[in-house]
């Protein structure tokens, strides 16, 4: 049994079959990436497993239960945690600071206790600081704990932004496009980075247009096509398949995974 599988998802937008009969499934330890064209349905299906879309069909289940249609918050204290395309950072708040807001779920807090300043509050409030103070060292952050987020470079603040999603000590961690917009050194950081979460047993599933890092640290590939899985395997099966190199990688995107 695999910790997150997704079975015949499909889900439409008025006339428009985003996602037909596409499914995946990955275990503790392991790195997915889906890739494809711009408009396959990648960033959909990540929508649909983590709760922010309804699909039409089709279920998801971690670690053997079902959990189709969870809210994303539901999700996330199930051990489902994801980032997004976008940074969505708290830019007036320090790095420490937000890292510290995805310890919430992990928190035990009652509003009286926190109105009376009772020592179980304080004892919270510093385990939380700590656990966030490893999480800024396991991302190469420590340093610039105390700075304001708005000072960070922009790859500083992709693993800033992973290090949050990890603070809710995730079983899945879902990545949307992590090296976007980073230069070959950030991407190698991300890289490097995946891997240590995936070492740690936690299911890295991401969507990812760098080949190099696709081909580099995935375990397996699910290429999407208009919606629909066209091939899945590991990155030698997936690069080799020649419906994939016509659709997808193109004679560029072929070299730059024979590369990887």
């Amino acid at each position: 049994m695999s910790l997150l599988e997704a079975r015949g998802i499909s889900i439409a937008f008025g006339g428009l079959r985003a996602l037909d009969q596409v499914g995946f499934a990955v275990d503790r330890g392991r790195v997915l990436a889906i890739i494809g064209p711009n408009g396959a349905g990648k960033t959909t299906l990540f929508n649909v497993v983590t709760g922010l879309y309804r699909a039409q069909a089709g279920e998801v289940r971690l670690d053997g239960r079902e959990v189709t249609g969870l809210p994303p918050h539901a999700l996330a204290a199930r051990g489902l945690a994801r980032t997004f395309q976008n940074l969505q950072i708290f830019f007036r708040m320090s790095a420490l600071e937000n890292v510290m807001v995805g310890r919430h779920l992990k928190e035990r807090r009652r509003l009286w206790a926190e109105l009376l300043g009772l020592p179980s509050v304080l004892r919270e409030n510093r385990e939380s600081r700590e656990k966030a103070r490893e999480l800024l060292v396991f991302v190469g952050l420590e340093a610039r704990a105390e700075e304001p987020a708005s000072a960070l470079p922009y790859g500083a603040l992709k693993r800033l932004e992973i290090a949050r999603a990890l603070a809710c000590e995730p079983s899945v961690l879902m990545l949307d496009e992590p090296a976007a917009g980073c230069n070959p050194v950030e991407t190698e950081e991300i890289d490097r980075l995946i891997l240590a979460i995936a070492r740690r047993g936690v299911a890295v599933v991401l969507v990812e247009h760098d080949m190099k890092l696709v081909m580099r640290i995935s375990d397996r590939v699910l290429v999407l096509d208009q919606g629909r899985v066209l091939a899945e395997g590991t990155p030698a099966e997936v690069r080799s398949d020649p419906r994939v190199v016509e659709a997808y990688l193109g004679r560029h995107g072929l070299e730059a995974a024979r590369a990887a």
